[in-house]
């Protein structure tokens, strides 16, 4: 299994909590904002965890939102979660 990158967890990200217009994943700060202040809230990151699991065969338990803050540790947290499988 490739490892996940930005591209992929913005892309699962929107397709299952749709688009926040001021996100600029473009800008490497938008990688430490809080999901918070990207206009996602937990039922967002809920979503992307279970999105996550059907895409990637992953297992992210439903505490790990709150680990997963921004989305350099979200991106950093599944990696590591695949490498583990």
């Amino acid at each position: 299994m490739s490892a996940l990158s930005i591209e992929d967890l913005r892309r699962v990200l929107e397709s299952s909590a749709g688009v926040v217009e001021e996100t600029d994943w473009s800008d490497p700060a938008t990688l430490d904002e809080s999901f918070e202040n990207l206009g996602y809230d937990s039922l967002a990151l809920l979503e992307l965890a279970a999105k996550m699991q059907q895409e990637y065969q992953v297992k992210i338990p439903d505490d790990a939102v709150s680990i997963m803050k921004t989305p350099r540790i979200a991106v950093d947290y599944i990696n590591q979660r695949i490498a583990e499988q």
